[in-house]
């Protein structure tokens, strides 16, 4: 028997089209909702990190701010401190010089014989000076006496110390400190004024607190004037005890 050709058309029913139809539109409609699924769940996990990554930004800003902040006031305490060491330096010279300036004052007025005062003999100065690596000490002496005396003055000067040996007062009188050649004292002769020079030797365990100056003018009162040793140092004489001045 001869086969049958297939047939040109082919007829299925119009409730399989509608099916195939409702599968699809339902897998686009899952995979949308997965899709949103998605993006819902990364936005949500994003989130936090995008949030603490701006709060990171934002103190880190700050605490650049604060470090500029510190920075400049760190240069201003530093500025004003060196103005502040500059000031107390000018300060100190000042008065240095104003001191000096008023100690020559004193000196030249006692000189001349200021406002008709006759004065006798009188120590203007006495300055100490540390010998560096020994225990010895240059002393300077200034000696002044009114001009209208008109005639030389002459005579010598020893010095003593008072101090603490060990738990003691001590007074190391001149010949245990000054030198062998000036066992008599340090001599002086002027008219108007002069400056005198010697040398102390104190023993290491001694600590000294203060200069008593013998002054013996020939033919006339000794001169007797405790100076304290911080005073002696920084060449400020304006604190004495007791003084006992010669007279004309």
């Amino acid at each position: 028997m001869a086969s049958r050709p297939p047939p040109r058309f082919v007829v299925r029913p119009h409730r399989e089209r509608r099916y195939r139809g409702f599968w699809l539109g339902l897998a686009w409609l899952g995979s949308v909702v997965l899709t949103g699924a998605l993006v819902a769940w990364l936005t949500s996990h994003d989130a936090p990190a995008s949030v603490d990554h701006r709060q990171q930004r934002a103190l880190n800003a700050q605490i650049e701010q604060l470090k500029q902040q510190l920075a400049n006031l760190e240069s201003a305490a530093r500025v004003n401190e060196v103005a502040t060491r500059s000031l107390r330096n000018t300060l100190t010279q000042r008065e240095t010089e104003l001191s000096s300036l008023r100690a020559d004052l004193g000196f030249y007025s006692r000189l001349v014989g200021g406002e008709g005062q006759r004065t006798g003999l009188q120590v203007q100065g006495v300055r100490l000076r540390p010998i560096a690596g020994s225990h010895g000490w240059d002393i300077g002496l200034s000696l002044s006496q009114n001009t209208r005396r008109g005639s030389d003055i002459s005579g010598a000067v020893t010095v003593s110390v008072e101090g603490l040996r060990g738990d003691k007062v001590t007074r190391l009188d001149w010949a245990a400190l000054g030198d062998a050649d000036q066992k008599a004292g340090i001599p002086f002769k002027f008219q108007y004024f002069q400056q005198l020079r010697g040398t102390l030797v104190l023993p290491a365990d001694f600590r000294p607190t203060r200069l008593r100056l013998h002054i013996q003018p020939e033919g006339q009162p000794a001169i007797v004037r405790s100076v304290a040793w911080s005073d002696a140092l920084s060449g400020n004489i304006n604190t004495v005890l007791g003084d006992n001045d010669a007279q004309p």
